[in-house]
């Protein structure tokens, strides 16, 4: 399957010695029915020959029957077919698609919503695919059933992943989730876990969550772990990645959190994205151009366009003055309403690279299409990826940004100079790994509502066992997204 075909499907098969241990913790008897609602090329369903799939790509339908020939393979949407049918199972197993909310749409996402809303797990439109699936596999099981399934390692961190868990929890009288930092797919970027549950029609008020090194095949689910418990889920913002941590670094983590001598960062400032032109190479231009083009400078506003420019402490006007003398296009061509143009402005809008701009999503749905909004002069810029932390940089240069960078405009009294002092404080790199969350690639991805949640400390006078202990934590975390 080419590259696009299984973005589009979400089709990333699954090693067979996860398949083999994940259909016998599922399966209790040979006279199981098994579920697998998104068969792919059978591999679940080769293991148990009492089995049931269903596939949507009907080329990848024909191999299953090919592959296992013992078993139904029900051809098309697992949702539609989910709602209908009155099958019921002993167990399910399986890899469902992964397919962002980008992709995840129009009817298909309709009926996946619609479905999970009536069995009670009530999912956003930015929902993965994967999330309602797993729901409505398990809607299908009969009482006392099993389910065991890969799973993004979102699962411990994104926010559809929370209606899932607790749908897990109402409805199983145990649920584990499994953490394995050694990838499962060594080709993905992505990191994958697994997901237990028994007992369907119980309840639990608990997740065993256990870490692994390594996945080795097994008989049934490991039996070690912490119990965390619904409540202590709930106050990490329904994440279960914090778990990661040792229980000591958490303790000193809340501890802190409760303090009088630390504050969250939205407490003392705004963190936004930045202005979205449609067209980021019609409107920021290079000095030679705008010369060439006799465009007035005073129509030019420097602007930082991605993280790459944030390696100083602060953008100061020397650091534009060099931006200028490197002819570098980050300049942005501001225009404001109502305004008369300049001749040779007019004339750039009109070259055939400003017909091309205008036919774009954003410009064309603009009154007038050249007049970007929400332009602004933040105090100070977040990178919103990084690799080891996040780059706090003050913004000395009235420079603007895109929205590949955060903006960060400071209130209630507090100075830029003030929260970059606490930035590199090691209670705020843990932090932002707490309320962060991993990209693949080692990569770490902080948006305006995870940076807002960002703890910080005005006395930054930790003992050094406790400083020990915070970059023990920052150890954990960027090993388990794996950042060398």
């Amino acid at each position: 399957m080419d590259i696009e075909r299984r973005k589009s499907l979400g089709s990333y098969y699954t090693p067979d010695h996860v398949v083999q241990s994940l259909v016998r913790w599922a399966v209790g008897s040979p006279k199981d029915r098994l579920l697998d609602p998104s068969c792919g090329d059978g591999r679940f369903l080769m293991v148990h020959s009492n089995s049931v799939g269903v596939e949507h790509d009907h080329r990848a339908a024909a191999v299953v029957h090919q592959r296992a020939p013992g078993s139904l393979i029900h051809e098309g949407d697992f949702f539609s077919w989910a709602a209908r049918t009155v099958e019921r199972f002993e167990c399910a197993a399986g890899n469902p698609p992964f397919i962002r909310y980008q992709r995840f749409m129009g009817s298909t996402r309709r009926a996946a919503l619609e479905l999970c809303a009536r069995h009670g797990a009530h999912f956003s439109a930015l929902t993965s695919s994967w999330a309602p699936f797993l729901v409505a596999a398990a809607s299908l099981l009969k009482p006392g059933g099993r389910m065991a399934f890969v799973a993004p390692a979102e699962i411990g961190h994104a926010p559809y992943a929370a209606p899932l868990l607790q749908y897990c929890l109402d409805h199983f009288s145990l649920v584990q989730v499994v953490a394995v930092a050694k990838k499962l797919f060594p080709d993905l970027s992505e990191d994958c876990w697994l997901l237990y549950c028994e007992g369907y029609g119980g309840r639990t008020t608990s997740i065993l969550f256990t870490q692994m090194d390594t996945f080795s095949s097994c008989d049934r689910p490991p039996q070690s772990g912490e119990r965390v418990s619904t409540k202590a889920w709930l106050s990490w913002n329904s994440h279960l990645r914090p778990f990661l941590l040792p229980r000591q670094v958490r303790s000193l983590y809340e501890q802190s959190a409760a303090s009088s001598g630390t504050v969250r960062l939205g407490e003392i400032a705004r963190v936004g994205i930045g202005y979205v032109s449609g067209a980021n190479d019609f409107f920021h231009l290079r000095p030679s151009v705008a010369s060439m083009l006799r465009i007035p400078r005073s129509y030019l506003v420097p602007a930082i366009r991605n993280g790459r420019s944030l390696i100083e402490q602060t953008i100061t006007s020397e650091t534009v003055a060099r931006w200028w003398k490197r002819d570098e296009p980050c300049f942005l061509l501001r225009l404001r309403p109502k305004k008369e143009l300049p001749q040779s402005i007019l004339d750039y809008l009109d070259t055939p690279a400003g017909c091309e701009a205008r036919r774009t999503f954003k410009c064309r749905n603009r009154d007038p299409w050249y007049v970007i909004p929400s332009v602004h002069v933040p105090d100070a810029f977040l990178s919103y990826m990084s690799g080891e932390v996040p780059s706090l940089v003050l913004n000395a240069a009235n420079c603007v940004a895109t929205n590949s960078v955060h903006v960060v405009r400071m209130s209630n009294g507090f100075r830029a100079q003030d929260l970059q002092r606490m930035w590199s404080d090691p209670l705020t790199t843990l932090s932002c790994e707490i309320e962060g969350h991993p990209l693949g690639g080692g990569m770490l991805k902080l948006e305006p509502g995870e940076a807002s949640r960002v703890l910080l400390s005005r006395t930054a006078t930790q003992s050094k066992s406790d400083r020990d202990v915070l970059l023990d934590g920052i150890s954990v975390m960027r090993r388990w997204r794996h950042y060398a």
